[in-house]
């Protein structure tokens, strides 16, 4: 009798989708099937290992010196069913591969695996990931976006509050208890100093993220002993003595 393996199943994240197979095709004595021309059918069953196929195609792979075959499932021929409908949310789904070491259609060894993370994958692509506007504030996202890219999707936050004054050898530490704690509603572990850009981008939006006049530390080093601040009680930059206290209002990128 001869046996097939099931090895791995990952997804692509393009269209059409589309699932990366492999096996390894032994004989019954446990000899690899090397070379040989195998054929297959792949059906995708539906609540339980003995359920409906949603889907069936078949291959005609060819195994190499190490008797594996691959194969990517969606893309094969004679399909029934459209794989890219199935609705990987709301079910258990199977997979059934018979196996022809023949090369034809006389399917004489079946196996069936449920199929775990790969369902969740394909279906990650259709849940719709939140878009943001900026100059507006989100608790999610712990503070006001101050700036989008990818049409919203990523960009800038600025805490609504500073986290105290401090030398700016000292702000890492304050970065760090920021990241300890809640900051407007939501916990995050990658606040940190804002660039002289960012400190800009602030500034211009002062008003709404009540920022207190006075000294902001960037996280651009000026000298070994001074780094860039910005004044918002005057809109200048300039470099600054490490060792003066000056504000710190942290940032982060979602």
């Amino acid at each position: 009798m001869l046996i097939a393996i099931f090895i791995t199943a990952t997804t692509f994240a393009q269209a059409p989708e589309k699932m990366s197979y492999q096996a390894v095709i032994r004989d019954g004595g446990g000899n690899l099937v090397a070379n040989q021309g195998i054929g297959m059918q792949i059906s995708i069953l539906k609540s339980t290992a003995s359920g409906t196929a949603v889907y069936v195609e078949t291959h005609t792979p060819t195994s190499n010196i190490n008797g594996l075959v691959t194969l990517e499932i969606g893309a094969g021929s004679n399909p029934s069913g459209v794989f890219a409908d199935i609705d990987w949310s709301n079910d258990t789904y199977f997979i059934k591969t018979e196996t022809d070491l023949t090369g034809g259609s006389g399917y004489t060894i079946s196996g069936t695996s449920q199929l775990l993370s790969v369902p969740f994958a394909l279906h990650a692509k259709t849940v719709a990931q939140p878009v943001y506007t900026v100059n507006t504030f989100y608790a999610e996202l712990g503070g006001y976006v101050i700036e989008v890219s990818d049409g919203g999707k990523h960009g800038i936050v600025v805490a609504m509050q500073n986290q105290g004054l401090s030398s700016w050898y000292e702000s890492n530490d304050i970065c760090n208890n920021a990241a300890n704690h809640d900051v407007d509603g939501a916990k995050f572990k990658d606040w940190r100093l804002p660039t002289k850009r960012e400190l800009s981008l602030m500034y211009a939006v002062k008003a709404a993220i009540t920022t207190p006049n006075g000294r902001y530390w960037s996280s651009t080093e000026g000298f070994y002993d001074s780094a860039w601040f910005h004044s918002f009680s005057n809109d200048t930059t300039s470099n600054l003595a490490k060792n003066i206290p000056s504000n710190v209002r942290v940032v982060r990128v979602f």
